[in-house]
């Protein structure tokens, strides 16, 4: 473990991923991953010596979550702690992950700096076997640091009847904050100027059109169909979050309500594969831990493999909505909910096969 920790190629790849990332800006780079982790997945159907691009590019120091996106957001709370970002973002400049942060050497080895946290953390996960999704865990374990080095807190202040309450949102309830405050804290002054204060929502929900409980289930239902079938009839688990991982560049770019599913389309596509196996014999690309024939569900159909990924797609569709309510609704930096929800559902994977249900964890490590 200490070696991999200590790779010097890997740390020195690792600063420069995480100082491109804050770059390009964390969305933006995310984008990138989806686009690698496509090409990725496509060559290996062909060629299965092309497995290096989804490995060691889309989820290695280029462009692993854990280490440009989640570089980027560190680099991003950074910079707007410094007072660099005014771009007239609704929520704190904190959470404006689509900005491009530019050249700046203090905030790209900000960025650098975090991205060696993400390789560290994601080395840890996948050295110990620890049954979730490893980068995943980078990414969300690297927000929560950055929140508590850079001085801004871990939940914030909850200003609805409780912390799972979006009422102020829908009721469009607004708080005055003072530039002079910290961790977005009212400001006391009497009568400031205009220029001194932002308004913002008192509750500020991670995607606006995508919060609703039962519009959160709905299209975690459809996506994790999706999922599921692009997973077993191309025997990837990670082409339908490349996917999912792509669309975002309309977000980016402005287009309203683009939904956001890879939280989705990844577990449903794993869950799926751990339940399918097709005629020939081969459960899915790259070899499982182990497999059990005797599980509850081994060797199902297709039709079961969706049913599977459609459950899995709505559950980590809904503990995405519940970690955002908590963990982002009331801060004042980015906490990803999808990474969240990813190393949920990917748990639950290997909770599955634990209890005998599923034969396979597919590629979750398990004790």
């Amino acid at each position: 473990m200490l070696d991999a920790l200590l790779d010097l190629a890997e740390l020195i790849a690792a600063f420069g991923g995480g100082a491109f990332g804050a770059a390009l800006g964390p969305l933006p780079a995310f984008i990138f991953t989806g686009f690698m982790v496509i090409a990725g997945e496509s060559a290996t159907l062909v060629d299965p010596e092309a497995a290096a691009i989804t490995g060691q590019v889309a989820f290695g120091p280029p462009f692993s979550p854990a280490i440009s996106f989640a570089g980027g957001v560190a680099a991003t709370a950074y910079a707007a702690r410094r007072g660099y970002m005014d771009t007239g973002f609704d929520y704190h400049e904190a959470k404006n992950i689509t900005f491009a942060l530019g050249t700046k050497p203090d905030v790209l080895a900000v960025g650098g700096a975090f991205g060696i946290l993400g390789y560290w953390l994601t080395v840890l996960s996948a050295e110990l076997g620890m049954p979730y999704d490893p980068i995943a865990m980078g990414v969300v374990l690297s927000a929560f640091a950055h929140r508590l080095i850079l001085g801004y807190s871990i939940i914030g202040k909850v200003r609805g009847a409780n912390i799972l309450d979006m009422g102020p949102f829908e009721r469009d309830e607004m708080r005055v904050m003072g530039e002079s405050a910290t961790n977005g804290g009212e400001t006391q002054a009497a009568a400031p100027t205009a220029d001194a204060q932002k308004e913002r929502l008192k509750v500020e929900p991670w995607l606006p059109h995508q919060y609703k409980w039962s519009h959160v289930a709905m299209i975690g239902l459809a996506a994790g169909i999706l999922g599921a079938y692009v997973g077993v009839r191309t025997g990837s688990a990670f082409l339908g979050f490349g996917i999912s991982a792509a669309s975002l560049v309309f977000l980016n770019c402005g287009v309203e309500k683009i939904p956001v599913t890879h939280h989705m389309t990844l577990p449903a596509a794993t869950a799926a594969l751990a339940v399918y196996v097709p005629a020939d014999g081969v459960v899915a690309q790259g070899a499982p831990v182990a497999y059990d024939s005797g599980a509850l569900l081994a060797g199902t159909g297709v039709e079961v493999a969706l049913i599977v990924g459609l459950v899995f797609g709505v559950v980590s569709a809904l503990f995405g909505e519940l970690f955002q309510r908590i963990f982002y609704a009331h801060g004042d930096t980015h906490v990803d909910p999808p990474a969240a929800a990813i190393v949920f559902g990917i748990f639950l994977v290997a909770v599955m096969y634990a209890l005998g249900v599923f034969p396979t964890t597919v590629y979750v490590p398990f004790f």
